[in-house]
């Protein structure tokens, strides 16, 4: 395993039916050539991903987005327009350049033009590599199936670091700005339908669309299983009256807590986090959820954000988090 910050030493990697550890704005991804099955196949491998699970696959710019999808609505396009580069996923009917060993057998892909600055200069030199401008790289979250997802380069190596090659990369591109994974819209039908929520909201996608959206979709879609981003501790939503009960009889150093910094700490309890605002919460969750599990914690009690703006996200990975108990 090799670890940069050079993005080109990523894409020679990719191009050479090997994996890269990639970051993104939203969490760091296990990528690898979108058209090469074998790669792909080593994603599976690494991750213990079950086969009919869909990968989204990473374009520069929403050109290549044409490449992939056919019959693409034109709210679609006015999505890809408002939020591309960003942290949003749309899923659209596939063509042919889409395979089974993407899509997970659907007859849709899951496509997302990422905005962070390494990402994005790996996709530009991945296309010249390949002289192919609508290349795309297939990069679900560098992380064991149902696990937290990392958000830092040292995150992923903790987690995945034995089962990578010699000749895989770790991008080193800093800590994740935004903190959870890309919003998902199933753009399969006449209205979008929301798949998994993150900081593009449902307000924002009818603002930009004019249209409302929906929850009845049945496209798999990654993360969106009950039982998902689990730390070994156990997850409990609670309420702030909540936590001296929660705490009452328990050993000391044996729970975590994670809220805003409004909230104060009882004694006893070890803080894992206090972000200021629903944006700190984000970023600060799965390094909270992984430090709970350094530390051996038994249980982590999270008093989550409001559910506004991606607090709506965190809540929704909270309650996943929680289910994996």
């Amino acid at each position: 395993m090799i670890t940069t910050t050079d993005p080109r030493v990523a894409a020679v990697a990719i191009a050479g039916g090997h994996l890269a550890a990639v970051p993104t704005e939203t969490v760091y991804g296990l990528g690898a050539l979108a058209s090469d099955a074998r790669a792909v196949a080593r994603i599976y491998a690494v991750k213990g991903r079950p086969a009919d699970h869909p990968l989204i696959v990473h374009v520069a710019d929403a050109v290549a987005f044409g490449s992939w999808g056919v019959r693409i609505p034109a709210y679609a396009h006015a999505l890809a327009a408002a939020f591309w580069p960003g942290p949003m996923t749309l899923v659209v009917p596939r063509s042919e350049r889409a395979k089974d060993f993407v899509t997970g057998g659907q007859d849709s892909i899951a496509i997302r033009v990422p905005s962070h600055f390494e990402m994005r200069a790996l996709l530009h030199e991945l296309a010249e590599l390949t002289k192919d401008p609508a290349i795309g790289i297939a990069a679900p979250s560098a992380n064991r199936f149902g696990r937290v997802s990392p958000t830092s380069a040292a995150h992923v190596i903790d987690e995945i670091g034995e089962l990578l090659q010699g000749d895989d990369v770790v991008l080193d591109g800093g800590d994740c700005e935004v903190g959870v994974e890309s919003t998902i819209i199933d753009c399969t039908g006449p209205n979008p339908k929301m798949l998994r929520p993150g900081a593009i909201t449902i307000e924002d996608v009818e603002s930009a669309t004019g249209l409302k959206v929906t929850h009845d979709s049945t496209v798999r879609a990654s993360g969106t299983l009950n039982s998902h981003y689990s730390p070994n501790a156990t997850v409990q939503l609670i309420a702030e009256a909540n936590i001296a009960f929660e705490i009452e009889g328990a050993a000391q150093g044996v729970i975590g807590l994670l809220a805003l910094a409004e909230i104060s700490t009882p004694s006893g309890v070890v803080r894992l986090a206090a972000p200021r605002n629903t944006e700190e919460y984000a970023r600060a969750l799965y390094a909270s959820l992984r430090e709970a599990d350094a530390l051996k914690l038994e249980a982590v009690l999270a008093v989550p954000p409001e559910a506004t703006g991606v607090g709506v996200a965190v809540i929704d990975r909270l309650i996943r988090a929680a289910a994996g108990a």
